[in-house]
């Protein structure tokens, strides 16, 4: 679980405001859930008439696609979330950052997956995140077409609902050689590909796609391993919460916690026994960049 943020080596600001994370388990955690799961339901009903539905995307100016269903699913959580929390927070990836100075924000991706979205695979996902400063403290990742949904939250043990079945919970996986590997495309590695491959030799196989779906299965015990880099803020702040309320693992890529201004680079394990030999591969000096 989360646990281990507030103890992690060079988190000293993760420690400015003592006290806060106990209060939102103890008094308001169960409220900051059922705004993300309204958020989350109404984002599904925006996306759902979308899908395999003909939707043209744009490009943005860093080339990624953009629907009307990213946009109009983001303003919908916005209204849901400023309605609950008019003084949280709130920063999107569509349409940024509004209240820049609250403690509490909440971070939204409405479709994570796009390309996956707009070739009607129904991988892709919504993401909703709250941060405590820095700190994940809730992450919801939510799949509207499967109607899967899982739920992380600081203090909780992950939950996951779906019709396909399936137990929140990593799966023991201590021996790097019988671990699964996964990415969401060969693209985004970039000069990090042959740090990513020399890990991808070391376990039983590895597969492509997923997006924030693949981070699901990871807490649902099915793959054990995800490396990826060129992550936003947006793409990864849900996962910490969903993945550590799961048993597993969320780092950089040196093993340091997540940070909004980080590189980047987003490593997830599912048993905590395999951070150790897949942080060495990654960053074994012959193959190590950056």
């Amino acid at each position: 679980m989360l646990a281990h943020l507030m103890d992690a080596p060079g988190c000293v600001q993760r420690r400015s405001r003592p006290g806060r994370i106990f209060r939102l388990l103890t008094h308001e955690m169960d409220r900051l859930i059922a705004a993300a799961n309204a958020a989350a339901d109404v984002a599904g009903t925006v996306i759902r008439p979308f899908f395999r539905a003909g939707v043209l995307a744009d490009l943005k100016t860093d080339r990624s696609p953009v629907t009307i269903a990213d946009r109009t699913a983001e303003q919908a959580m916005r209204a849901v979330l400023t309605e609950w929390f008019p003084d949280h927070g709130v920063l999107g990836e569509e349409f940024g950052l509004d209240r820049p100075a609250a403690t509490l924000r909440w971070v939204l991706d409405p479709v994570d997956g796009t390309r996956a979205f707009i070739t009607g695979r129904p991988t892709f996902g919504t993401l909703i995140a709250l941060l405590d400063g820095d700190t994940p403290v809730l992450g919801v990742i939510d799949q509207p077409v499967t109607g899967e949904r899982w739920v992380g939250a600081a203090g909780r043990p992950t939950s996951f609902r779906g019709p396909f079945g399936g137990r929140a919970g990593c799966r023991p996986c201590p021996d790097l050689a019988a671990a699964e590997l996964s990415c969401t495309a060969p693209e985004m590695l970039g000069d990090d590909t042959p740090r990513w491959r020399r890990l991808a030799g070391a376990v039983r196989r590895n597969d492509w796609g997923g997006d924030c779906y693949a981070y699901g299965l990871l807490a649902l015990g099915q793959i054990d391993i995800i490396a990826e880099p060129d992550m936003k803020l947006w793409d990864w702040a849900a996962l910490v919460a969903v993945v550590e309320g799961a048993g597993g693992r969320v780092t950089d890529w040196t093993g340091q916690p997540l940070r909004p201004d980080g590189d980047g680079r987003v490593l997830a394990v599912g048993d905590p026994a395999l951070l150790p030999p897949v942080l060495a591969l990654l960053n074994e000096p012959s193959v190590a960049s950056g």
